[in-house]
C-alpha cells in the first residue's frame, strides 16, 4: 500500500492479507442476501464490481453492495461513487474496510453475520402473551402480542432452496428480558420447509449475545459504510 498526494493505492499482497473469514463462502452470502431480498420484497442481487448488489431504491438508501471479502472491485467502487444513498458492505472488520475508502465514506456501528450452528429446546411463548404468523409464499412475518394487544416483539423470516433466514427481529423496551426474542425465533423456525436449509441472519452487538445463547455462531464481522447527506445550507 502506498500513498501520494493524499490518494492511496493498492496492490494484490495488500488485498490479500485481508483473509476470508474461516466458513464463509461467496456462495453461503449470496444466499442470505438473496433471501433477504424475499424477505423485503426487494430486487434480487446481481453480480457487480466483485460482488453483489442490491437495488434498494428507496427514499433513504439507492444501492447497497455487499462482498464476501476483501477484493479489487470494492476499492474501485469506493473511488467511483460520490453520492449520498449509497452502501458498501464488507464480511470483514470495520478497520479492513476504512482504509481503502476515501474519507467521504463514514463508517457505520459493525453488525455480526451468523449461523446456526447447533439446536436448541422449541420456546413457547410466554405467558401473558400471544403469537400471529402471517405467511405469504417463502415470507413469514410473525408478531407477539401484550395482554393490552399492543406488538411486543415483531420479525420476519424468508426461505429459498439454499438459504432459511431472519431480519429485522425486534422486541419492544418495555418488553425485553422476558423470553420473547426466543419465542420469535421459534415461531418464524415453525416456518422453515428445508430441514437441512442452513439457517443465517446479520444480528446487532445487543443481537448477537442472544442468538448465541440460543445456538447461533458468528461467523464473520459485517461492516458498513455510507456517504452521508450533505448537511442543509
Amino acid at each position: 500500500m502506498s500513498g501520494m498526494g493524499g490518494k492511496r493505492t493498492f496492490s494484490n499482497g495488500d488485498i490479500r492479507r485481508f483473509a476470508m473469514p474461516s466458513g464463509l463462502t461467496p456462495m453461503l452470502v449470496r444466499a442470505w442476501l438473496e433471501a433477504r431480498s424475499v424477505a423485503r420484497g426487494l430486487p434480487a442481487p446481481v453480480d457487480d464490481y466483485d460482488g453483489f448488489r442490491v437495488d434498494t431504491r428507496n427514499s433513504a438508501e439507492t444501492a447497497r453492495w455487499v462482498f464476501p471479502e476483501m477484493k479489487p472491485g470494492l476499492i474501485q467502487l469506493g473511488q467511483t461513487v460520490s453520492q449520498p444513498g449509497h452502501l458498501i458492505k464488507l464480511c470483514g472488520g470495520l478497520d479492513e474496510l476504512r482504509a481503502v475508502l476515501p474519507a467521504r465514506w463514514q463508517p457505520h456501528l459493525p453488525g455480526y453475520f451468523m449461523a446456526r450452528t447447533r439446536r436448541v429446546a422449541q420456546s413457547n411463548v410466554p405467558e401473558g402473551y400471544t403469537a400471529e404468523v402471517v405467511t405469504d409464499g417463502a415470507r413469514a412475518s410473525a408478531r407477539i402480542f401484550a395482554r393490552d394487544g399492543t406488538v411486543a416483539a415483531s420479525g420476519y423470516a424468508a426461505e429459498t432452496d439454499r438459504a432459511f433466514i431472519y431480519d429485522r427481529i425486534e422486541t419492544n423496551p418495555q418488553h425485553r428480558r422476558a423470553g420473547l426474542g426466543r419465542a420469535l425465533m421459534s415461531v418464524l423456525r415453525n416456518a422453515k420447509t428445508g430441514p437441512s436449509t442452513p439457517e443465517l441472519l446479520v444480528a446487532t452487538e445487543a443481537g448477537r449475545k442472544l442468538y448465541e445463547a440460543i445456538g447461533w455462531q458468528m461467523i464473520s464481522v459485517y461492516s458498513t459504510a455510507s456517504i452521508p447527506d450533505a448537511d442543509p445550507q
